[in-house]
């Protein structure tokens, strides 16, 4: 059965470059059989981060979304605060964290 994986990688920022990158991210692990979850792509459709509250739910729905995963996979050569939450997230519940080289 297929991993489903989720996608680590920063958003703010350089918001337009971090989406297409973690685009990116989400096409390699389909290419290695993964399934990518990457809220980050999707939950800024709907809700903006810019607003506090709406940024902590977000938080609070990818860490939901996250128990359902088999990995999570971190990308970028810097850990913004939002993927720090996410990775100790990961590491509280026993979800094994792997980190992606990038060019």
């Amino acid at each position: 059965m297929n991993k489903l994986i989720y996608v680590c990688s920063p958003y703010r920022g350089d918001i337009r470059t971090n989406t297409e990158q973690a685009k990116g991210y989400c096409r390699k692990i389909v290419q290695e059989g993964g399934i990518p979850i990457a809220p980050h792509l999707l939950f800024p459709q709907f809700m903006d981060d810019s607003i506090a509250s709406e940024r902590e739910r977000a938080m609070e729905m990818n860490l939901e979304i996250m128990r359902h995963c088999d990995e999570i996979h971190v990308f970028g050569h810097q850990i913004s605060f939002g993927m720090f939450e996410e990775i100790q997230a990961a590491k509280k519940l026993g979800i094994p964290v792997v980190q992606e080289e990038v060019e």
